[in-house]
């Protein structure tokens, strides 16, 4: 299982949010190229790096700066955040970045989308889809987690039909910057219905066994953010784990 740092930025610098809520943030540091040279250093072979600002905005804001980030250090970055173009994807590709999050328009304009995979290719794609609960149903959260989708989570996969995409990113909003460990059923869902993706862990992850457990249910990866800010583990640990 790839372990996925995470870097968010907003106005140039790396913070987190609790529950997706943009008036709920902690400052952790003013150097993002330093974290993520020290990650590297670490023995990261990924990255996982999101444009705040471009998320909330619904454009981007912040893709010069995940560019330099991308040929200053050496290690892969996976990284959105306001992708709503193709001009978006080509520029953060051209910078060096290795596959383009796309988040909100995976489920409101999957045509576009999947014109995207057959373009670039299905690995340079992750497909971010990102969730809150509603009664027994898991409903897409858009534009920077502001707006609820009108179809469901298995309805939005449906619309990428095996062999169509192949990374898939899903995160539970609710435990999102919480430290109450990763949505373990849900994603466990997931991987049952749909074994042709590869399914990347977000969202509360707090502790090594939450790493493993995350491996053992079939992920394919995890991302990993408050819990290394905080000190819960390091890099060199996950990846031992």
């Amino acid at each position: 299982m790839i372990v996925y740092p995470a870097i968010d930025l907003r106005a140039g610098v790396c913070v987190r949010l609790m529950h997706g809520r943009f008036d709920a943030v902690t400052h952790y540091d003013d150097a993002p190229a330093a974290r993520l040279a020290a990650f590297a250093a670490a023995g990261a072979t990924w990255a996982h790096i999101v444009d705040l600002d471009g998320a909330e905005a619904g454009r981007a804001m912040q893709h010069a700066l995940i560019g330099e980030l991308a040929a200053a250090i050496d290690i892969r970055i996976q990284s959105g955040g306001g992708v709503r173009s193709t001009d978006d994807v080509q520029r953060l590709l051209d910078a060096g970045v290795s596959r383009v999050v796309v988040g909100s328009l995976a489920v409101s304009d999957p045509d576009t989308v999947s014109g995207w995979l057959d373009d670039f290719g299905a690995d340079r794609l992750t497909l971010a889809i990102d969730v809150k609960a509603d009664g027994d149903r898991w409903v897409p959260a858009l534009k920077g987690w502001t707006e609820a989708a009108a179809i469901d989570l298995w309805a939005a996969l449906d619309r990428y039909p095996p062999g169509s995409a192949e990374h898939l990113l899903v995160t539970d909003v609710g435990r999102d910057g919480a430290l109450t460990g990763p949505n373990l059923d849900l994603l466990a869902q997931i991987v049952r219905r749909r074994p042709d993706l590869r399914v990347q862990a977000s969202g509360g992850v707090s502790s090594l066994p939450d790493l493993a457990a995350a491996r053992d249910i079939g992920c394919d990866g995890a991302i990993v953010g408050r819990a290394l800010y905080e000190g819960r583990f390091t890099v060199a640990e996950a990846l031992a784990a």
